[in-house]
Order: structure tokens, then sequence, then C-alpha cells
């Protein structure tokens, strides 16, 4: 634990916790702020025995996050350490740090308003700026403001507008962590003409693998339907490869099968940007990126929402090529130009500006 970048970030961030009741982190992927911190604010004095509550955008960083921490205390999960996410939760009364998902934290404010029993709710990875994450937040903040003035805000991000942060937090002090754990190298290509993104990035896929003999392998891809062509692709002609598909949709065995690296063949994730943040995948040096993402998006016009294909903003790029530089030095492969990376948003618009509301 000791040799984690955030290790150095630590020390000022809890000093900035015990005198205020809010604060900023900014730390690189890999620094390990979505692990130690927790811990870390664990036996602090104005803790008091109660919870910490953080929360993880999808329900496979939740429990991998959850996990981790167990395992650096020596414990099962469910003991300090546990998780609540949609139709699972494994909690004891023991249990200090929860780990959720945004929707569920939604919900603890409306049964309990004054989060009684809760000392800090950590925002882990808020530049996503899901739905439930910029919700979740306004109603900490009414709760914090009306209720719990003690209530310790912590918002975390690899990838952040920090100052614009800290001013919804009242001015709150932002903490920051340099340098990542280990460095990533980038190669840049061309993007594929319209209608050949399959064929871009299969052959980008071909060259990673080709260019570097040994390491696994994370690609992010839009969705399901390209990670079944992609795999396709691979496995006709690659059958030596390890295929392990990545999503949402997955049970949780076919999720924790595609952490897990393979004893003897070499391993290549397809995933989506269920992958992009706090986790570490074992054994994977190399990182493909088609520079593609799928979001929802509500038609006025229609009433309904769909499905588009857009862009990578800039700060999801950096996220993905995190994930090669998690256990050692590694590789980025992106499908698309560094003109076209300067061209890129710095980050992608909070969902609430998109999404359907009437369901809040």
């Amino acid at each position: 634990m000791t040799d984690l970048p955030i290790e150095s970030a630590l020390p000022d961030l809890l000093d900035h916790l015990t005198r205020t009741n809010a604060a900023v982190l900014q730390a690189p992927p890999g620094a390990g702020k979505t692990t130690r911190v927790p811990l870390a604010l664990l036996p602090q004095s104005w803790v008091e025995g109660r919870r910490i509550i953080m929360l993880e955008p999808r329900r496979l960083a939740a429990r991998a996050a959850a996990r981790r921490m167990a395992s650096m205390l020596g414990e099962q999960i469910g003991e300090t350490v546990g998780y609540r996410i949609r139709q699972e939760q494994k909690i004891g009364p023991q249990t200090r740090i929860e780990v959720v998902t945004e929707a569920i934290l939604t919900r603890m404010i409306q049964d309990d308003p004054g989060l009684e029993g809760v000392a800090a709710v950590l925002f882990d990875e808020f530049h996503e700026r899901n739905l439930n994450a910029d919700l979740g937040l306004a109603l900490c903040l009414e709760t914090q403001g009306s209720l719990r003035p003690d209530l310790r805000l912590l918002v975390m991000s690899a990838t952040l507008d920090g100052g614009a942060v800290s001013q919804l937090l009242g001015n709150a002090p932002i903490v920051t962590c340099e340098g990542r754990a280990y460095p990533v190298d980038i190669r840049w290509s061309e993007r594929p003409l319209p209608g050949r993104f399959i064929d871009g990035v299969s052959a980008l896929i071909f060259r990673a693998l080709a260019e570097n003999p040994d390491g696994d392998l994370l690609v992010f891809l839009p969705g399901q339907s390209e990670i079944r062509r992609v795999q396709a692709r691979l496995a006709e002609q690659r059958p030596d490869l390890l295929l392990a598909p990545l999503y949402g949709a997955l049970s949780q065995q076919e999720q924790d099968l595609a952490l897990q690296p393979h004893p003897t063949r070499r391993r290549v994730v397809l995933a989506t940007a269920i992958a992009e943040t706090s986790l570490t995948i074992e054994g994977v040096k190399l990182v493909v990126d088609g520079g593609l993402m799928r979001v929802s998006r509500f038609d006025p016009g229609g009433g309904m929402g769909r499905l588009v294909t857009l862009p990578v903003a800039k700060s999801a790029a950096e996220q993905r090529r995190g994930r090669a530089g998690r256990l050692g030095p590694g590789f980025c492969y992106r499908l698309w130009s560094e003109a076209e990376h300067r061209a890129l948003p710095a980050f992608a618009a909070p969902e609430i500006r998109e999404a359907d509301l009437a369901p809040l």
C-alpha cells in the first residue's frame, strides 16, 4: 500500500477533511484513490465509528473496489467493507465502509434525509457526471446545509474540472496527487472510414499483439454488438487467444472471469466503458481504444430516449489509457490521430443535460 502515488496526498487530504466538511481530490488513474482513501478516513476522529459511503458509477466497479479493500484488510467482504448494488448486497453489522452505486444513495437519502450514522460520502469518478451522481451530490449538499453540517463530502476523479466542483462545494480545498503509477505510451493511428470500424479496430488489435509479444490486451468498444463482431473476427484469425467479453448485461460470474488472467493463454478483454474506471484487470499491459461510446439521449420531439454513438471525450480517453498502467508500464493504441484528439471535447456533457428527467 505504501508505494501508491496517492500516499503523498493523503496527509493534506486528511488535514482538510478534519478542518472542513468538503474537499476535491484529483488523482491520475492507478494512483490508488479508490481503495486507499476510504481506508485512510476510517480511523479519523471525526468519523467516530460511523459509516463511510463511497459511490461508484458501475456495479462491477463497486464490487471490485469493495473486494480489494477487504483483501487489503485481510478480511472477507461484508465485514469492515461491504457493498450494496441493485438486487445484491454484502454488508454486515460491523460494516464501516459501504461501496454503493449511485441510485442506491438516492434511495438512502429518500429513506433517511439526515443520513444518520454516516460520517462521509465519497463520490468516485465524478467526472463521468452521471445523472444519479449529480442528483446524489445535490441531495447530499442539501442534507449538509440543512441537517448535517458535520457530514463530509469528498469528490474524487482522475480527470475533473476541480475549480468548478470546488465552487459547487463552497470553495472546498482541492488536493492534487501528481504522477501515475506507471508510464503508458500512446500509439496513434488514422480513424477508419465510415462503416469500417470493425476492420479498423481488428487491425489495430493485431498490430498491438504483434508489436508486444507479452501482456494481455484490453479493447474498448461502444457496445455489445461490436464486441461480438470483433470477437468473431479474432476467433477466426487467432484461435490461440483467450477472448473475454466484458459488458453490463453479463452475469457476475462471467464478468469476474474476464478480470482474471489465464495461466497459459494470452487474453484479450473486449469491453464497453464498464472497464473505464476503478478497475485493475490483472495482466493487462496494452489498451486498444476504439474511441467511441454509446450513450442514451432524450428526444423531446418523440418523447423517448435513444442510444447514440459518439466519440469519447479527452477525459474518457485518459481513463482508458490508464488501464494499461495499473500494474506496470504499458501502451495505449488509439484508433484516431493526434490531430483528431486535439479537437475532442475535454469532458463529456453531463447526463443531466441530455437525459429524460421524468423518472426522477
